[in-house]
């Protein structure tokens, strides 16, 4: 396949502080301070220079190469801050980057945030012409995507309304029906999937993995790594604006997934109000942080003194996408901590955890008795399953066969 998107040694760097005062004047009073090292002539009596951070910059992006091959679906992924936004603006012409070359091949269809592109003003029909005239597409192109556009939104009603007035899962139905529809080779997506509804969010996987087998080019951000996998073929981890890993997208999950565990305070030894450790051990007591599939575990969790209202306590288990797998909590077994004021250790012990191998992380959870949270806390790689005879004829499951691990038999009728 030809590559479609060619990026060399990308970088971006913000400055940090006011730039410019809004007038020119003021812009010239403040230069010629500057000059003569004088303080700003702006400042009114008893305010600090906030704005005067000469020198100080942050670098959203370093040095990042990758290409991207027609029809690939290239995810992207890394945490917070790491430069993913960033890079999909500077994709999509929206910022310049600072230095570094990028080659792209073919129109580009971005939904960076909610109505990109979207002038507010305009009612939905105008904006979806308006769109596809930027994307270099002729009325007529668009006249027949329009009916499909709408109907994808589910915005019939609402369609000839100034999108200043729709809500924002309106707007972003829109938008991503647009952006989707009008047929660009490249179509770039971050995370505003996350505002719309569950239904709304399939939709638009579908229809992304639906543009994929067509032979177009999508890039996709997101912090939901089921979704990722699902999706993409590839990917690549940012890491503080350095490209860290590149590979196959299971690859590049677990290195995202490892990368944000190991930044976690274990809950070994806690600096908490009531939760004071959470270890696990197998049914004979020792601590363990491996087990095998169907093996008994006990949680224990220690608790600091609550001698002024009952507790129950819940613990949630969570495969590495943070999917929730199940949780156990006491009020569930009709069991509730009493008052003390002593420290305690209370164990919950589950006889068959029938699970895939991989690692899992666990929230733990203390409330009242009559659901109100009091404190939680979480480790997204707190014990790992290891592979198994569970079924006891030789064949060791593995994480591709799903989550749960179902005891069953077969028979002829």
């Amino acid at each position: 396949m030809p590559t479609v998107i060619s990026v060399e040694n990308l970088s971006k760097a913000y400055h940090l502080g006011q730039i410019g005062t809004g007038t020119f004047t003021n812009d010239l009073k403040l230069w010629w301070a500057k000059v003569r090292g004088k303080p700003n002539p702006l400042l009114k009596i008893g305010e600090t220079d906030h704005g005067n951070r000469d020198g100080e910059e942050i670098w959203a992006l370093r040095d990042v190469s990758f290409t991207v091959e027609q029809g690939e679906v290239l995810g992207i992924i890394g945490r917070n801050g790491a430069g993913k936004s960033t890079l999909l603006k500077i994709l999509s012409r929206v910022t310049a980057p600072t230095s570094g070359k990028i080659n792209v091949k073919g129109r580009i269809a971005s939904l960076l945030e909610v109505g990109t592109g979207f002038h507010p003003e305009l009612t939905g029909r105008e904006n979806i012409y308006l769109n596809g005239a930027i994307l270099g597409m002729r009325r007529r192109e668009i006249d027949r995507k329009f009916d499909e556009i709408v109907d994808f939104a589910e915005v019939e009603k609402f369609i000839d309304t100034p999108v200043k007035r729709y809500s924002s899962g309106m707007y972003v139905r829109l938008a991503f029906a647009v952006a989707a529809h009008l047929e660009p080779e490249i179509l770039v997506v971050d995370e505003v999937l996350a505002v719309g509804d569950i239904e709304f969010q399939k939709k638009c996987l579908g229809k992304m993995g639906k543009v994929a087998l067509e032979g177009r080019t999508v890039l996709f951000v997101s912090h939901n790594m089921a979704a990722v996998e699902n999706l993409c073929a590839n990917g690549i981890v940012l890491q503080k604006g350095h490209k860290i890993f590149e590979s196959a997208i299971s690859d590049a999950v677990n290195c995202y997934v490892n990368d944000s565990s190991n930044s976690v305070k274990p809950l070994e030894s806690l600096d908490s109000k009531l939760l004071r450790f959470v270890k696990l051990s197998d049914s004979f007591g020792n601590d363990q942080k491996k087990l095998k599939i169907g093996h008994p575990i006990v949680f224990q969790v220690g608790l600091s003194p609550h001698p002024e209202f009952d507790i129950s306590l819940g613990i949630g288990i969570n495969n590495h996408y943070g999917t929730r797998v199940t949780t156990v909590q006491t009020k569930y077994t009709g069991f509730s901590i009493p008052a003390t004021d002593d420290s305690e250790i209370v164990e919950c012990r589950i006889d068959n955890l029938a699970i895939a191998p991989g690692e899992y992380g666990i929230k733990v959870a203390v409330a009242s008795v009559y659901g109100q949270t009091i404190e939680s806390l979480e480790e997204p790689s707190f014990f790992e399953i290891a592979p198994s005879d569970f079924w006891g004829y030789g064949h060791l499951p593995s994480n591709q066969q799903g989550i749960i691990m179902a005891s069953h038999e077969w028979r002829v009728i």
